[in-house]
């Protein structure tokens, strides 16, 4: 009897313990592409910008109150300039490039974020009084500074910058340009000494201060081994610097820093986790004999003592069934274009409960074409689904629903010679290759896409439905693969249209919807 009391004593304090652990939060606390983080608390309130390069509207900023689970708050910028790379228009594109890693500041009532934009070569800083409602206003200068970090010391300001050699620069008062006869020097001739040999030297600079001492964060990747935090430590501003590793498991690394109203401190990093993107994770941090110690003896713990996600819809991506109530915005904060948009070319108001975009140009792949709608992906699987209206297309168009980067999958309608199919588009081998063309008697279309990031399958499946019951699979699977140089992006839901021979026509999208299962199929 005593035995048997034991055992559900045991059970009991087992399943009390999983329960607890069960509510805790988990790495990665965002399994979605949310790069270059930048965060600062302000009161009890975390603020972080990232990056989205090429997509339009530029630079999201987060808002938590737990540091786990975050919401779109708004944008840095609609959009930087009107030039072709920007627009995606005259052959140019922006892919790789657009704003790079930002930096998050909050100094004397004011929040500021730095930027750099590889396209137009300059250095963008955006400021606003309220975070919150997102006015900002933006200041631009030559040179372009990579990757920098703003950083405010006795009142004047500083960006860093640089790769493995890096660089201090000194901004006027107004923060609108490089002040004449300011500080413009090498800060530390090799910041990424202490990892010798490297294949990346140290970039990604993030500089704070701690009990009357500078830190510098970057990210190294020493000759086979992986990503790698290295710290270098200052008792002035202008050195001498110390360099130190302080974590080197998971080749989670690049970012920085941030405490708790309670006292306990985090840094915040990345993982490059193939297809899906750079996906953020939090280390648990203490200080000790004046140096950051970073994770759990050293390594990044897959649990963390804080509230648990409630997931990531809607903060980070969201259903849109496309009607809107007066005074709202035409598009929720989760959508953002690829390039600048053709605003004249979509509406959600033309047709009540649609999207609707229209062809103004010719084009030969949706990659080239403008104002194609994107959402993240996110992992371990999700699935986005779309019903199409097809009827207004025209001879020569083409739409329907892709996964967006440089090895994309399409499932959508195309209209050749007067009539419609629904086909499946492949482009894991860089050369497009339809898969499957099926002929459709009917104008509207379900479409759904399966993403499957589990263990970096990295796996995509396309099916379409006639009816929203009945689910079928179409072409082949996509073996998703993360480009570095062309799109430097993880895996996005895309809604396209565009025309190869006769602009004019329009599709129609009753809604999006995304889910966090799939179908095993």
């Amino acid at each position: 009897m005593k035995r048997n009391i034991f055992f559900s004593i045991l059970f009991f304090a087992m399943a009390t313990a999983l329960f607890a652990q069960g509510k805790k939060a988990q790495n990665p606390i965002i399994f979605s592409d949310v790069p270059d983080m930048s965060m600062i608390r302000v009161g009890d309130t975390y603020y972080m910008a990232s990056t989205t390069m090429h997509m339009c509207p530029g630079v999201p900023v987060m808002k938590s109150k737990d540091l786990v689970n975050w919401q779109m708050l708004n944008y840095a910028y609609e959009k930087l300039g009107d030039d072709d790379a920007l627009s995606l228009i005259n052959g140019k594109s922006n892919y790789g490039k657009g704003s790079w890693a930002s930096s998050l500041r909050y100094h004397n009532g004011t929040y500021y974020i730095a930027t750099y934009a590889q396209t137009t070569d300059k250095t963008y800083i955006f400021r606003t009084n309220d975070i919150e409602k997102g006015q900002w206003k933006m200041n631009e200068f030559k040179p372009g500074y990579h990757d920098c970090t703003l950083f405010f010391d006795n009142d004047r300001a500083y960006l860093i910058t640089g790769n493995g050699r890096l660089q201090i620069v000194e901004l006027n008062d107004d923060l609108t340009g490089v002040k004449e006869g300011g500080v413009n020097q090498v800060l530390i001739e090799n910041a990424s000494a202490v990892t010798e040999p490297n294949m990346l030297k140290a970039e990604g600079s993030q500089l704070f201060k701690h009990n009357g001492k500078y830190y510098l964060f970057n990210i190294s990747w020493p000759r086979g081994v992986m990503r790698t935090v290295v710290v270098n430590r200052a008792d002035n501003l202008m050195g001498p610097w110390e360099g130190k590793i302080v974590l080197q498991d998971k080749g989670v690394a690049q970012g920085g820093i941030v405490d708790t109203p309670d006292g306990k401190w985090f840094a915040y990093m990345f993982q490059d986790h193939g297809s899906v993107g750079r996906i953020p994770y939090l280390v648990p941090m203490k200080w000790v004999d004046g140096w950051p110690v970073l994770g759990v003896n050293g390594k990044v713990p897959d649990t963390l003592d804080l509230p648990a996600s409630k997931g990531l819809i809607p903060g980070i991506v969201n259903n849109d069934e496309f009607t809107r109530k007066k005074g709202e915005p035409a598009l929720p904060l989760v959508w953002q274009w690829n390039h600048n948009p053709d605003n004249k070319l979509w509406s959600v108001t033309e047709r009540k409960g649609f999207l609707r975009l229209k062809t103004g140009r010719i084009d030969s792949l949706f990659l080239k074409s403008r104002n194609t709608l994107t959402q993240r992906t996110f992992g371990p699987t999700c699935a986005g689904i779309t019903l199409l209206d097809a009827s207004k297309l025209k001879d020569g168009d083409f739409a329907g629903l892709c996964t967006f980067q440089r090895k994309f999958g399409v499932v959508g309608v195309k209209v050749q010679n007067g009539a419609k199919y629904v086909y499946m588009v492949s482009n894991k081998t860089d050369k497009p290759i339809e898969l499957q063309s099926i002929p459709l008697s009917q104008n509207k279309i379900y479409l759904r896409i399966e993403c499957d990031f589990r263990n970096k399958i990295d796996v995509a499946n396309f099916f379409y439905s006639l009816d929203g019951k009945t689910w079928n699979l179409i072409g082949g699977p996509l073996k998703m693969e993360y480009t570095l140089m062309e799109h430097f992006m993880g895996y996005r839901f895309g809604l396209y249209n565009y025309s190869s021979k006769n602009p004019g026509g329009y599709a129609d999208f009753d809604y999006f919807h995304i889910e966090d299962k799939i179908s095993n199929k």
